[in-house]
């Protein structure tokens, strides 16, 4: 039996003059691969506003209809947020579905969530997405006729009802998400009663976070060179051998640059493993050139959700994609991050480098159990 190939998809960017503007749209397309599309095509313009109705204006959605027409394409992918209202508007206007970044990364997460909890996450990410996408888009959502022992007003709109489901929808799932709420954190508090020490990963996605995990912990958590490889937090005990303890160590979601607020606010029974932590592991991919721009956005991140007051250590991975001559001389140094030293480790989660030594710094950290952050020098703070 052949295999079925991945539908076609043409990826468009528009340059705002905003900065960091994925000008090869290499991290639209990664996404758009991770969830099972192959782009054919990729068209950037740039504009000094969103068209109100088109996003790109009428001549660039031309240019757009004319190459899907021409690769085959079953969908046009856009690398920012559409309201939908341009949704719509482009849908009818291209003649092929439509969606942007933040449904991308929602459909991503519905095929990769495994626990019950995840589930239950995405679902109420993407109803509250969806609740903002009823806008007449389409046939059926037309004001229907009043029922019966009415004299044949207007009655409920279509549109109506259907938001007022998924309101019902969203309530529902909030309240089961927050009993899965309360269940983490009777652990926590179980965990806290044995004193135990903890430490969370975080870092952008594809970092090698669940990686570095299963090599510290010989776990088997799923790990793949592809974004948004595990969505389920998962803890395990670490023994440091040097500290004579052990320590609990739980991998996260991996953070995105846009991350739709609507994932954050889903998941912050997941996050909140990051934000109760004693340490944070920020995992980076030390072979990506943009790695201070994806530092930064899992900063953002993180005191989104009240976390980046916590420690840190930055574990800068992939050491081995590192041509020879680029490789750090030495495997522990400082960096400065939001104006304050941190610790940093260079490693290969891949091949096992600079694993012993983490060990070593985690141990110390954990006899100490006190701060691994302090302020960079020349800089005043207050108070």
């Amino acid at each position: 039996m052949k295999p079925q190939s991945a539908p076609p998809v043409i990826l468009v960017g528009v340059d705002l003059g905003l900065p960091h503007f994925d000008s090869d749209l290499e991290e639209l397309g990664l996404l758009a691969q991770t969830a099972g599309l192959n782009p054919v095509a990729r068209i950037t313009c740039k504009r000094k506003a969103p068209d109100a109705a088109l996003f790109v204006g009428s001549g660039k959605a031309d240019e757009i209809r004319m190459i899907a027409q021409m690769h085959g394409a079953v969908e046009v992918l856009f690398d920012q947020a559409l309201s939908p209202a341009q949704q719509r508007n482009l849908e009818r206007y291209l003649e092929l579905p439509v969606n942007d970044r933040t449904l991308l990364i929602l459909e991503i997460f519905a095929q990769r969530a495994r626990s019950h909890e995840g589930k239950l996450q995405v679902e109420l990410a993407k109803l509250q997405y969806l609740s903002t996408r009823l806008v007449r888009r389409w046939s059926h959502l037309e004001r229907q006729r009043g029922g019966i022992g009415t004299r044949g007003g207007p009655g409920e709109t279509q549109i109506e009802l259907d938001r007022r489901m998924i309101g019902d929808a969203i309530k529902r799932t909030k309240e089961r998400l927050l009993k899965v709420k309360r269940q983490r954190t009777t652990q926590r508090k179980q965990r806290e009663r044995r004193e135990a020490f903890t430490i969370s990963l975080v870092g952008y996605t594809n970092a090698g976070k669940s990686t570095l995990f299963n090599a510290l912990v010989k776990a088997r958590a799923y790990a793949a060179d592809q974004l948004f490889a595990t969505l389920d937090t998962t803890t395990r005990q670490l023994y440091l051998a040097q500290a004579q303890r052990s320590v609990s160590l739980s991998d996260t979601v991996g953070f995105i640059r846009d991350l739709p607020h609507g994932l954050v606010d889903a998941f912050q029974a997941t996050l909140q493993e990051a934000v109760d932590a004693d340490l944070l592991l920020h995992v980076v991919d030390g072979s990506n050139p943009d790695y201070p721009e994806q530092i930064e956005q899992v900063q953002r991140v993180l005191a989104e959700i009240g976390a980046d007051q916590i420690p840190q250590v930055l574990i800068f991975n992939k050491t081995d994609a590192l041509d020879p001559a680029s490789r750090p001389i030495a495997l522990r140094d400082s960096y400065e991050l939001n104006g304050q030293l941190c610790q940093r480790v260079f490693v290969s989660a891949l091949t096992g480098a600079g694993l012993e030594l983490l060990r070593t710094v985690l141990a110390e950290i954990v006899v100490q159990d006190g701060p691994v952050m302090s302020p960079a020098p020349g800089i005043e703070f207050p108070g």
